[in-house]
């Protein structure tokens, strides 16, 4: 038997392939197939069974392509819908593969039809779970996502997972290994540790959402601090339950070059969104107007959902040369397939052709704590957990995922200092402001990591409230 986490950093998820005998399983896939199907040919095993553990919301699952390539069918646990054919299992089901068992244990709580698959060895001894957004390291899955489908409240599908907990989870043995699909970054959860594998043991004694004394506990400690789930998530899961167009498709239609005499002309035509993916650095000495920088080198894919959010948005490409198809590849993950084509020559063609360029005024830290007075405005574009830590004195707490409900409050006649950790973030903020007029700040290079680092003073209070 062998058993292989294929982890995902950008996207903090994990898929799993399973091998036993001369047969496969393969579990939560992402949305591109070939590496999937490369380690089986190099196995020389055949794919039984493609297991879903729940209607994904933060990445397009590759499950359909797979199948269709393979003829494995795919199995969702009890009460999913989707719209394709599937196997729906029923609670406690046994599925083989080799001398191998996969045992379906109907989860509900983060969404409905959530389930952990119990892998039972050769032996007969239960060994792992692969327990999707149902268990994670160090926290759950958040359970208020699937409120309008159960037509429940977050409060009731919390405890819905607390008795899916108590019941099919902590009742199993402490050496089982757990195979959870997300780890620290994920949306789906708040309080993930760094690492991809653990003990159920260790997760009983470490894990917060375990050790509470009751279900009422449970529910008010799991709900706390929750932020709002991206816009993006919803889109994602009616691609995974509805079907969507091939990978193979997506990536011939959108890998097209595009001159920089046509480049202008296809976006006015079209009304597409110009996405940079260069990073910060270079983003900001030079670009289209009007363009948005979202680095491919970071969090790439889910901040394009969360700042995009429309999935049918026509989109054209910016990026560093050879790099266009793993920025199509990647916007794939999140259901973004409608990339009409990438610049030709990336943004130095652009500006071999003479035509309008833009850049952002970005400084140094150093070069901030020289400007800085009583009288700046600050504005971090972090998580509030993060400005909770630690923040400059007096600064603005305005969350990048929130930027559109803050950005028309500026006053764009003051000026004002813009960061975030290290950059990235702040210089995403920094071209969606731009873009929409809003010119008036100094973007801060380093971001909090760097300006720590300075004179500029630093406060924990609670930041202010006041319009800017």
């Amino acid at each position: 038997m062998k058993i292989e986490q294929i982890y995902t950093g950008c996207l903090a998820q994990g898929a799993y392939y399973i091998v036993s005998e001369k047969e496969a399983a393969i579990i939560d896939p992402l949305r591109e197939t070939k590496p999937y199907i490369d380690r089986l040919e190099k196995d020389g095993v055949k794919l039984k069974y493609i297991f879903e553990t729940h209607f994904h919301a933060d990445f397009v699952s590759g499950h359909l392509d797979l199948s269709k390539k393979t003829g494995a069918p795919i199995v969702y646990g009890p009460t999913a819908e989707p719209d394709f054919e599937a196997i729906i299992a029923e609670d406690n089901q046994i599925f083989e593969i080799g001398n191998i068992k996969i045992k379906v244990l109907h989860t509900p709580g983060h969404t409905m039809e959530s389930s952990t698959f119990l892998l039972i060895d050769e032996n007969g001894k239960e060994t792992a779970i692969f327990s999707g957004d149902t268990l994670f390291l160090g926290d759950v899955g958040r359970p208020d996502l699937a409120q309008k489908s159960a037509h429940m409240t977050q409060e009731e599908l919390a405890g819905l997972l607390y008795d899916s907990l108590q019941n099919k989870i902590v009742p199993l043995s402490d050496d089982i290994i757990v195979y959870p699909a997300h780890g620290a970054g994920s949306a789906c959860g708040k309080n993930m540790q760094k690492e991809t594998v653990d003990t159920l043991g260790n997760q009983k004694k470490t894990n917060y959402a375990l050790k509470q004394p009751n279900k009422e506990s449970f529910v008010r400690e799991v709900l706390d601090g929750l932020s709002a789930p991206p816009k993006y998530f919803g889109m994602n899961v009616a691609l995974n339950k509805g079907g969507y167009e091939s990978f193979d498709n997506v990536l011939h239609q959108s890998n097209q070059p595009i001159s920089a005499e046509d480049f202008e002309g296809v976006a006015e035509d079209t009304g597409a969104l110009v996405l940079d993916t260069r990073n910060a650095a270079d983003f900001h000495q030079g670009f289209i107007p009007n363009s948005i920088n979202i680095g491919l080198k970071g969090d790439f894919a889910p901040w394009v959902g969360a700042m995009i959010v429309d999935v049918h948005q026509p989109i054209l490409l910016v990026s560093d040369p050879g790099t266009e198809e793993e920025v199509i590849t990647r916007l794939s993950r999140v259901g973004f397939d409608h990339v009409l084509g990438y610049l030709e020559g990336g943004f130095e063609s652009w500006k071999n052709s003479g035509k309008e360029i833009d850049t952002i005024h970005r400084i140094s830290p150093q070069e901030f704590a020289a400007k800085f007075s009583d009288d700046s405005k600050v504005i971090d574009v972090r998580k509030e957990s993060e400005y909770d830590a630690a923040h400059v004195e007096k600064a603005y707490r305005r969350p990048l995922a929130d930027i559109n409900e803050w950005a028309n409050a500026l006053n764009n006649d003051e000026h004002f200092f813009i960061h975030c950790a290290g950059g990235y973030r702040s210089m995403i903020a920094a071209s969606i402001l731009n873009s929409r007029g809003i010119r008036n700040f100094t973007e801060i290079d380093g971001g909090f990591n760097k300006i720590k680092e300075t004179s500029v003073p630093k406060s924990n209070f609670v930041c202010q409230s006041k319009t800017l």
